[in-house]
């Protein structure tokens, strides 16, 4: 991953790493502390350190990094780098395993451009559905829908609402990031929290090893890397169209308010960690209510 960043040669590029990952801590806190308890282990009886989840289970640093790694990147960006902390408009967010087709920096521009008009309730825009299978619908209008983990894109003024709900996303018993937000944090914004989109994605998830599948000793997952996602003409050149309506999705899929959490994050050293990130670049005490 590093030689790859490292050949980008089309725009400026600033590479940072997250200080307090598992594998760098592989014998203590946030990795394994010698003395942790173990899967449904029993604190009194095994005389070990840690607090469980809501189902029982203790904290398992592969499966909560992926939770601290989004936030610790988020404040980061947002409030630490010189290049970034007073910049007040869109930052687009993509990950390793998502495929950018050629048109997705215009189509970004575009509908960053139409949001205020076109859809003046949404908080975001996107490069896909939220559905991460779905290719779009093809109409010719745009799409506001809940916001989805591919290609997404904010300004400062959403991530300041974010951030003044990092106690509850930092307590909430759940190790993905996204589901977090989607239960717990966007319904905290008192209304639905919408996200504008083209009717065709310009990007999409191409990955088939991710934390669940095939982790087992006996059914590893092998991902050669291939990304056979079809690209057709249209895709290729900014498609979105100015003078589109827009659809609005109301029915909100998925995870959302009352989903109480998959767990693995009842570890109050994780809530505090991840408390701190929200204020390594803030003068508060993360400990104080």
């Amino acid at each position: 991953m590093d030689k790859i960043v490292q050949t980008i040669t089309f725009c400026q590029v600033k590479q940072i790493f997250a200080p307090y990952s598992p594998h760098l801590f592989p014998e203590a806190f946030p990795g394994v502390s010698s003395g942790d308890c173990q899967g449904k282990d029993k604190a009194a009886e095994k005389h070990c350190q840690g607090d469980p989840d809501q189902y029982g289970n203790h904290r398992s640093p592969r499966i909560v990094s992926l939770k601290h790694h989004w936030w610790w990147m988020m404040n980061t960006v947002w409030d630490g780098l010189d290049e970034t902390r007073d910049f007040d408009g869109h930052i687009l967010f993509i990950e390793e395993d998502h495929y950018i087709f050629p048109n997705a920096y215009r189509n970004a521009q575009l509908l960053v451009d139409l949001k205020p008009s076109k859809c003046p309730q949404c908080y975001a825009i996107n490069l896909a559905p939220s559905d991460v299978k779905a290719k779009g619908e093809g109409w010719e209008s745009l799409v506001a829908e809940k916001m989805g983990n591919i290609g997404y894109a904010f300004n400062r003024t959403v991530w300041r609402k974010i951030h003044a709900k990092a106690k509850q996303f930092c307590t909430f018993d759940e190790y993905n990031w996204d589901i977090t937000m989607w239960a717990t944090v966007y319904p905290s914004f008192g209304s639905p929290v919408y996200s504008l989109r083209g009717p065709r994605r310009s990007a999409a998830h191409f990955g088939k090893c991710g934390l669940h599948q095939g982790q087992g000793l006996s059914n590893v997952c092998v991902d050669n890397g291939d990304a056979t996602v079809q690209l057709d003409a249209i895709d290729k050149v900014p498609n979105i169209k100015a003078n589109w309506p827009v659809h609005i999705i109301k029915r909100q899929e998925g995870y959302q308010a009352g989903f109480k959490g998959w767990g693995g994050w009842g570890d109050k050293r994780d809530q505090e960690l991840c408390l701190s990130f929200a204020y390594m670049h803030h003068f508060k005490d993360p400990s104080s209510p």
